[in-house]
């Protein structure tokens, strides 16, 4: 077999709103991403269904149920127990349904979930280095930046020894899209977040705006639309425009605003989330089983983004027939932004050793001749502490 015809049957096969016949699965499958390009191509063995009891794991999503998000994880949970042969199934858990969004680290660490797949930068409240695990203010920008960072920069293995440490394993990062911002009223420059209501998802986001004077506040995606229905906050930041419309923003929020032309978000162009499990759960499983899942992962990251892109785009005619009106910042704005961001990203870097050493390893990357983000006197005066 051809290696393109290989990889295009691997890519079918895995899609979550297609049937997927086993044999598809057993003639093998091309994996994703450089480190688990270095590993055997083949997929593993995966025993008969006949031969033992299926392990079931509850996985609950940060997709709450009515955004398009939920019912693509939900098909791809389904999809699990037949590529596996009836060996391991993933019974699937809309955003809050087994417990709260932010609750769901605990939870997979004591094994009230066996599995979890939340936003990463959730957990910068009880792991800081996890701040750098998703895009974050002027941070790293593209999709591809972050494939680099896991799979080519060491960033994966940093990662599975940080998770380790709180029980878990962090099989792998799941790519989303950009987030933005809707507002009551307009938000043309910096200038404008001062003084306003607004939602964030913590970490160094919530500092970027606090220091750009916004009252912040944390809310799950649930609960956001009636907190602008009512008028509890002005201005909300979420995720990109499909979910975001299933979520009625546009009736509650006239203006949208992003980032200069190519520059969807500045303070988080890439959303990641990923998937995480139980260490004994984990441990559980066989050599080939966990080839699998890594696999599987990277190959639903793919999907998964690729979807919400498509979305996106049949979202923003409909933000249009709603007369929702788009705006976009300024090179000025970003630049006001940047000041703001650099000492955050030293503050959080230096919060432990792990935060520093990921940050440094991003840092050369947006230093060096690839990106070119970062310019020594931009950082002139910061010290990170290895």
């Amino acid at each position: 077999m051809k290696l393109d015809e290989q990889s295009q049957r691997s890519v079918n096969a895995d899609r979550p709103d297609k049937p997927v016949k086993r044999r598809h699965l057993l003639k093998g499958s091309l994996a994703v991403g450089g480190a688990a390009a270095t590993a055997a191509i083949a997929f593993p063995y995966i025993r008969d269904a006949r031969a033992a009891e299926t392990t079931t794991w509850k996985v609950q999503t940060a997709w709450w149920q009515g955004v398009a998000g939920w019912p693509y994880f939900e098909n791809w949970c389904k999809t699990i127990v037949e590529k596996t042969g009836g060996e391991l199934a993933f019974q699937p858990f809309a955003g809050g349904a087994a417990v709260g969004t932010f609750e769901m680290m605990d939870a997979t660490r004591t094994g009230v979930l066996d599995a979890m797949n939340w936003f990463t930068l959730y957990g910068a409240g009880k792991l800081p280095a996890t701040v750098f695990l998703s895009s974050y203010p002027l941070g790293l920008r593209n999709p591809h930046e972050w494939d680099v960072f896991f799979y080519g920069l060491g960033g994966l293995e940093i990662t599975r020894k940080l998770y380790a440490q709180y029980g878990l394993f962090y099989v792998g990062q799941i790519q989303h899209g950009p987030n933005i911002i809707h507002s009551k009223t307009p938000i043309r420059s910096i200038e404008d977040f001062k003084d306003k209501k607004m939602r964030v998802p913590g970490g160094m986001v919530a500092e970027l705006f606090t220091a750009a004077g916004a009252k912040t506040t944390l809310l799950p995606g649930s609960e956001i639309y009636p907190a602008m229905e009512k008028g509890t906050i002005d201005i909300t930041d979420v995720v990109g425009p499909a979910i975001n419309y299933d979520m009625g923003l546009s009736q509650v929020a006239k203006f949208i605003s992003m980032g200069p032309p190519g520059f969807m978000s500045i303070y988080q162009p890439v959303d990641l989330m990923d998937l995480t499990v139980n260490m004994d759960r984990w441990n559980a499983l066989s050599p080939q089983m966990k080839q699998f899942v890594e696999m599987e992962t990277q190959v639903y990251s793919n999907s998964h983004h690729a979807e919400i892109q498509r979305l996106d785009q049949l979202a923003w005619k409909k933000f249009t027939d709603d007369k929702v009106r788009v705006i976009r910042l300024t090179q000025r704005d970003v630049e006001a932004f940047t000041k703001l961001a650099v000492p955050l990203w030293y503050k959080w870097a230096n919060k432990d050793k792990t935060a520093a050493q990921v940050f440094k390893i991003q840092l050369d990357y947006m230093m060096s001749g690839s990106l070119g983000y970062v310019t020594p006197d931009m950082i002139k005066g910061q010290t990170l502490n290895m």
